[in-house]
Parts: C-alpha cells; structure tokens; sequence
C-alpha cells in the first residue's frame, strides 16, 4: 500500500489570501498619501474620536482605538511629537491629561479624509453602486464571522 500525498495547499484559492493581500496594499496606499501631511494609519482612530467627541483621557481613547494602555500612550507620544494632538491638565485630577487635536491636525484632517477616500475609490474601481454593495455587505458577514472569536 502506498501512502496518498495530501493535496497541495494553495493559499491564492482562499478568499482570505486576497483579503489579507488587498488590506496589505491598501494600508501601503493609505501610508504613502498620509505621510505628506505627516498622519499615519495608526493614528486615525484617535484623530477621528478626537474630531467627534472633543479632548478626551487616554484611557478613552484607547477604548475607542480598541488597544491597550500601554499602546494608546506610544502612540499618542509619537503624535505629540508630530504636532498633531495637544496635552492639558485635567481640571479633577492632576494625574490624568485631556487630549485634544491640534490646529495643525484641525487643519490636515480634511486633506487626510479627502487623500483616504481617493484610495478607496481607487480599490473599488470599475465596481457598480450594486458590487460595491454586494461587497460591503461581504466583508461585513467576514467580520461580523470573525468578531465573536476574536473576543471584541
């Protein structure tokens, strides 16, 4: 008796390669037309909760951007150092700091938006209203899928 080889694994058979393959070159678009205005893909969390709900604690935004503590103050160093957010003193308690978005980010914000959506547009290209649709409705089902693993 001889042993059957199993088949061959093709990875490029699997949606999930051209998923992870599509989200790789659209975080390498969003990058390259970020870094002129000195925004990056990590920070759009904090800059988007920071446009809509005003200066906020670290601990809060690190709920919204779904990170850790540790991970939420390196990047809003990183950030500071940029110009993009700006520390204040806590009116009730002198550990804790608001953040809030700096006239330079007020400024580049819509720039960024405008920059990201043209990416967007780009990648659903030759896409009708009805695929882009379709699509989006998909890649909702893979997360809403994925999420109850992933414990968020």
């Amino acid at each position: 008796m001889s042993a059957k080889t199993p088949p061959r694994w093709d990875p490029e058979t699997v949606p999930t390669f051209w998923i992870n393959h599509a989200s790789r070159l659209l975080m390498r678009h969003f990058e390259q037309r970020l870094r002129p205005l000195e925004f990056g893909m990590a920070y759009l969390p904090v800059v988007l909760a920071l446009e809509e709900h005003g200066p906020l604690l670290q601990k809060q935004l690190a709920e919204y951007a779904h990170v850790e503590q540790p991970t939420m103050a390196a990047l809003l160093t990183r950030m500071e150092r940029d110009g993009l957010i700006q520390r204040h003193p806590h009116p009730d308690d002198r550990r804790a700091s608001r953040i809030s978005l700096s006239p330079k980010a007020r400024e580049r914000l819509p720039e960024a938006k405008a920059r990201l959506e043209e990416v967007a547009e780009q990648a659903t290209s030759g896409f009708s209203e009805k695929e882009r649709a379709a699509f989006m409705a998909l890649l909702r089902r893979v997360v809403a899928n994925l999420e109850p693993a992933s414990g968020e």
